[in-house]
């Protein structure tokens, strides 16, 4: 009987220990995935781009 009185207070802390939990795993996740992802960066150059275009005139500034 006391258990069917107390069961919104049951449903609360087992609401509250999935969310943190939740966050808790998630947490932990990402941070693996960063670690991954810096470990894995550190062995390959880095990316660059050049671009190779005239720039525009004063004139075709204000043509556009």
């Amino acid at each position: 009987m006391n258990v069917m009185k107390n069961m919104e207070a049951i449903f609360l802390a087992a609401a509250f220990l999935t969310g943190v939990t939740s966050v808790a795993s998630a947490a932990s996740e990402s941070a693996r995935v960063r670690q991954e992802a810096q470990l894995s960066v550190q062995g390959q150059k880095m990316a660059v781009v050049v671009v190779t275009a005239k720039r525009l005139t004063a004139a075709e500034k204000a043509a556009l």
